[in-house]
Formats: C-alpha cells, sequence, structure tokens
C-alpha cells in the first residue's frame, strides 16, 4: 500500500512573477490557495484574461 499525497489532475496557474515581486496579498507567489486548497492567481497583482479583453474596448 502507497501512502503519500494524492497528484491533482489539473495543473495549477502559471503567474508571472515579475508582477508578483511587491505583492503583499500574495507575498511574490503570484497565487493564493482558496479555502477548498485549489491555487488562484493572485487578484491583486496578476491579470485576469477579461482585463486583457476589456482593456481595449472603450465604452
Amino acid at each position: 500500500m502507497a501512502y503519500g499525497a494524492h497528484r491533482s489532475p489539473f495543473l495549477p496557474p502559471h503567474p508571472d512573477l515579475t508582477l508578483a515581486r511587491d505583492c503583499e496579498q500574495c507575498l511574490g507567489w503570484g497565487t493564493v490557495v482558496t479555502r477548498d486548497g485549489d491555487h488562484e492567481l493572485c487578484r491583486m497583482c496578476q491579470p485576469s484574461p477579461d482585463d486583457e479583453n476589456t482593456a481595449g474596448s472603450t465604452s
């Protein structure tokens, strides 16, 4: 019987560490851990895909 951590079928997000360097929310990691134990990109320093889509539009 093998013991140890189970491998997650999902890969963690890949943050831009240059943006995360001085972030106080994620402490420079670029990701935060949710209550469910999942890794998510830090909302304070990492741009979301929605930000890129709305950056070029004017209202």
